[in-house]
């Protein structure tokens, strides 16, 4: 009997059933799928390593921030005050330069034969004591006095007649006119 000869066949078998089609097709749309899901999460687990990063970078900046805000705020609070002190202080040199020239004005107003005793600023308006020889000067110191702008009236408080020392003592207060509820002269 003759030995049956050994046959290689290197050529697949191009015969397949559509059921072998379908598996052979599920598995390398299967694969490239896992392959795919798998890239998505690997991505999506760097982009949260990325922004978690981040998080952190800007929370340590925050806190130094924090702690540069609070350095300075004593140094705010100083400046704050020196700002505050400031302004008072201009609200005074300016209310002093009014009443400095008020002064200066009302002293001008002063006929000769006329002295002051007392001259006084006082929270809405002036207080004056005189001494003067006679009447014409008081009369002409009280009518200019009226016609200041910053006042508003004019009282005369009390009248002595010295005949010993040929003097008469006058007593005149005066009341500042009021501007936007505001003092003229004072500022209060």
């Amino acid at each position: 009997m003759a030995k049956p000869i050994a046959s290689i066949n290197l050529l697949r078998n191009e015969r397949k059933d559509t059921l072998e089609h379908i598996i052979d097709w599920a598995v390398t749309v299967g694969r490239v799928l896992v392959v795919v899901v798998e890239l998505v999460a690997l991505a999506a687990f760097l982009y949260r390593f990325g922004l978690d990063n981040q998080l952190e970078d800007l929370n340590t900046k925050i806190k130094q921030e924090q702690a540069i805000v609070e350095f300075q705020k004593k140094n705010e609070d100083k400046y704050r005050n020196l700002q505050d002190r400031l302004f008072i202080a201009s609200s005074f040199a300016k209310l002093g330069d009014k009443n400095v020239g008020m002064f200066k004005d009302v002293l001008s107003f002063a006929p000769t034969g006329m002295t002051f005793t007392n001259f006084a600023f006082l929270n809405n308006g002036l207080q004056i004591e005189a001494n003067v020889t006679s009447v014409t000067p008081l009369s002409t110191f009280i009518s200019k006095l009226k016609g200041y702008p910053s006042i508003e009236t004019v009282s005369i408080n009390k009248i002595e007649n010295r005949t010993t020392t040929g003097v008469i003592t006058v007593g005149i207060s005066a009341t500042f006119k009021k501007q936007g509820g505001i003092n003229a002269i004072s500022g209060n």
